[in-house]
């Protein structure tokens, strides 16, 4: 899940959409973070009135005509709904209590829809077998609306009705960064991160070794390859003769770092920020596009340097080879492109960072704004790398096109620095 951003899961949603509208024919409706119109991204608009108000809506009006598959139920699996979107938390809290009527008026006092708690759904339910009710609740923005938060308001409105907590419970799976935030808050610990975490840490480093390896056995060499799992080798792989990893992943690492502080300034500042009005309700959104900007960055430190290598690789075959100056040419188009990669990345982070320093709790705040200006210099620098590498490219359309792209981002570095 940290590889992937949201836009490739919408594209992964829409493919599999069309495979199921095509080849199954059942219709299919996109929804949230996939959906094609803002009436359909909500679930409870899709599925109001059931099978028989959705067969109503698709035959009187064009805007509830399927994504995909035919404008007609299907005789058997009637119509699906494919999504994408944040892991969704489903965390119930049981009351000692059989009234059914008080867990009702709670989930409605809690839940989004209610003016309550942002990302959370809720209703009461009935445990018949059990003897008491609870609050069923899916929590669809963990990062606004934090589990302990959950249960916290959970436990306050059954206060004021006399009643206790008799136990939660979890259905299904739940992210290691909610269950972090929990610990965080009861115990209050001081500096805390994922990255004190033990088990989440050992994962990050193989997986940058097995990334790693991967990478250098695909190309059929592992000469260049970085960076390494620590900052330390990096910055020796950076100080040695070898011309790999060079500025480009520079670049990049300042980059992701950037990223990286604009994440810790956004999740410091969302557990006290929930309830407070202005800049700091937008904070959860920056943080997951902060993330996915984190998680681009630090691929591009390892593709600078693979492009690099194809150049030099491709500088080594012999002149006379007739694949020489088509792999030279391809090479270097990319080498020129990853640093412009790295610097439009850079300047959406600072983009980002600029409104992580208005919205940052005081203790934070300097991070997000040092996260800006390194974000700053770092797209400045790609944008300097990029330009030198065009000058090795011989074909003017390609150059021109470059160009293009560096002026473009030329000027909104201006604006992001003036603003």
């Amino acid at each position: 899940l940290g590889g992937l951003s949201m836009r490739h899961c919408v594209t992964l949603a829409r493919a599999l959409g069309r495979r199921i509208g095509s080849g199954l024919r059942i219709p299919v409706f996109l929804y949230e973070e996939a959906a094609s119109r803002p009436e359909r991204r909500r679930l409870e608009s899709l599925r109001h009135g059931g099978l028989d108000g959705l067969s109503r809506r698709m035959a009187k009006d064009s805007i509830w005509r399927p994504d995909f598959g035919p404008n007609r139920l299907h005789p058997s699996a009637g119509a699906t709904v494919v999504g994408a979107r944040p892991p969704l938390i489903a965390f119930n809290v049981n009351l000692a209590s059989r009234d059914l009527g008080a867990a009702c008026e709670i989930a409605e006092r809690i839940r989004a829809s209610g003016g309550g708690l942002p990302g959370v759904k809720a209703l009461g339910v009935e445990l018949a077998s059990r003897g008491l009710v609870q609050v069923s609740t899916n929590v669809t923005d963990f990062h606004g609306s934090p589990l302990h938060r959950v249960f916290l308001a959970v436990k306050e409105e059954a206060a004021k009705k006399g009643i206790l907590i008799e136990s939660s419970e979890l259905v299904g799976l739940i992210p290691v960064e909610a269950m972090a935030q929990v610990a965080e808050h009861q115990l209050q610990l001081e500096q805390f991160s994922l990255d004190r975490i033990l088990e989440v840490r050992l994962e990050r480093l193989l997986s940058a070794r097995s990334g790693t390896q991967g990478e250098a056995a695909e190309a059929g060499s592992s000469a260049g390859r970085s960076p390494a799992a620590s900052v330390d080798s990096f910055l020796l792989a950076v100080a040695g003769a070898k011309p790999t990893p060079g500025s480009g992943s520079v670049a990049a690492l300042v980059a992701a770092s950037a990223a990286a502080l604009g994440v810790k300034a956004c999740a410091v500042t969302i557990p006290t920020a929930v309830n407070r009005k202005g800049p700091a309700r937008g904070l959860g959104a920056r943080l997951k596009r902060l993330q996915a900007l984190r998680v681009r960055l630090e691929r591009l430190i390892r593709a600078d340097a693979r492009a690099y290598d194809a150049v030099v690789a491709s500088r080594k075959l012999p002149g006379q080879d007739p694949k020489r100056d088509r792999q030279l040419t391809r090479a270097l188009r990319l080498a020129t492109e990853v640093p412009l990669d790295v610097a439009a990345a850079a300047l959406r982070t600072a983009e980002e960072l600029r409104g992580v320093v208005s919205g940052a709790k005081g203790s934070v705040a300097s991070d997000a704004r040092v996260g800006r200006d390194l974000a700053v210099a770092a797209c400045r620098s790609a944008l300097n790398i990029t330009e030198e590498n065009m000058k090795s490219i011989k074909k003017q359309a390609v150059v021109n096109v470059l160009r293009k792209k560096v002026r473009g981002l030329r000027e909104l570095l201006v604006v992001v620095r003036g603003l």
